[in-house]
Formats: structure tokens, sequence, C-alpha cells
């Protein structure tokens, strides 16, 4: 058996961020994805704090990131910034101003790359916003419009025809516009593709097992 393949020797990969990464491994998601195709190539550390901003992270980096560790990882893939950029006039918004987010990713980066010479870092960006279909889905910013409220219906009726439940409404006469198909696996192939190339360690659906 390989010796890479063994125990501390293995690369470690550290999932640092807030909810992104917490509930990353919930319902399939992307954590959970990368962990089965690293499996036996790496070992995966889940470091997610909900509701966590940039500043909550600066102020615990060295115990989560300690420079003195003997093993340091291979790899951070680092999410902070959705919380940082919520409104900063709703009630106990946890909002930081974007001069000192910068800041803060900066002091957070800068020390992570210093853990080691071989240590890289794949920061993910904040979800795009759009304000239209916010406005068209959630009229006032909280409660369902007609039309949030209809793809509501369509999904809770593809659940009810794929387990054959006996339905309370009339299912049949509504539209399907939703085949269930979602784009996660074109963009987890691509996080595949940019992890393989920075750390030059192959996942293991690209290596033939022993």
């Amino acid at each position: 058996m390989s010796e890479s393949k063994v125990g501390p020797n293995r690369p470690l990969f550290v999932l640092f961020g807030s909810s992104i990464v917490q509930l990353s491994y919930f319902f399939d998601g992307w954590g959970a994805y990368l962990t089965g195709r690293y499996a036996r190539k790496a070992d995966i550390s889940l470091r997610g704090y909900g509701g966590w901003t940039s500043r909550n992270a600066l102020q615990i980096l060295s115990k989560v990131f300690p420079p003195n560790d003997k093993i340091q990882p291979s790899l951070v893939i680092l999410y902070f910034g959705g919380n940082d950029s919520t409104d900063p006039d709703f009630p106990n918004s946890p909002n930081v101003p974007i001069d000192e987010y910068v800041e803060n990713m900066r002091k957070i980066i800068l020390h992570i790359k210093g853990l080691s010479k071989n240590t890289r870092v794949i920061m993910l960006t904040a979800p795009a916003v759009n304000e239209e279909q916010i406005i068209k889905y959630y009229g006032d910013g909280m409660h369902l419009t007609k039309r949030g409220s209809e793809i509501v219906s369509e999904k809770i009726t593809k659940v009810i025809k794929e387990a054959n439940w006996e339905p309370t409404l009339d299912w049949e006469e509504m539209p399907d516009e939703f085949d269930g198909i979602q784009p996660h696996d074109f963009y987890y192939e691509k996080v595949m593709e940019g992890i393989n190339r920075i750390t030059g360690i192959s996942d293991s659906c690209q290596v033939k097992l022993e």
C-alpha cells in the first residue's frame, strides 16, 4: 500500500468559513462532495461557523490555524463575506464595513499562507444577489409573491408525484417547469479542477484503486 495514503501523511484540506461552510455536508453539499472525491487522497477538516463574519474569524484565527503545529494544511478553502455584507440597518446586523472586511481578509489570508510554503488558499466569493429576482419572488423582502408561492407549490407537487402519495391538491393540472436538474455537478467539477491544479493532488476519481 502506498505510504502517502496512510494516516498523517495524507494532505490536509481545511474548509473555513461561515454557514456556507458549516452546512456544506447537508443534502450532499459541496463539502460532502469534496470528501468523497478526495477519499484516500486527503483528509478534510470542517471549520464552519454559522453567522460568523471576517471579524469573528480574525479573533480566533491562531486557534484554528496554530502556526507551530507539526502538520499544516495543504489547502484552505476560505469563505467569509455573506454575513459581513448584510444590511447595517437591520436589527442586530453583523455587518462589517467594506474597508474593515478587506483588511480582515488580507490578514486571514497572510496568516494562512504563512503556515507553510506548501499551504494554498482558495477564497470563495459571496454569492451574487439578483435584486430583480428578490423583488419578483419576495414582494416585501420577507413574504412570497404569487409567483414565489407557485414555485413552492411546484416543488411540493414534484415530491408528491415521486413518492406516489395521495395529493390533496389538483397537481395534475399544475405546470411542471422544473425537472429537478440543478447545475451543482458542473460547479463541483470546476472546483475539483481548481484544487487539483493548485495542490497537484489528483482526486480519487482520477486515480486507479490499488
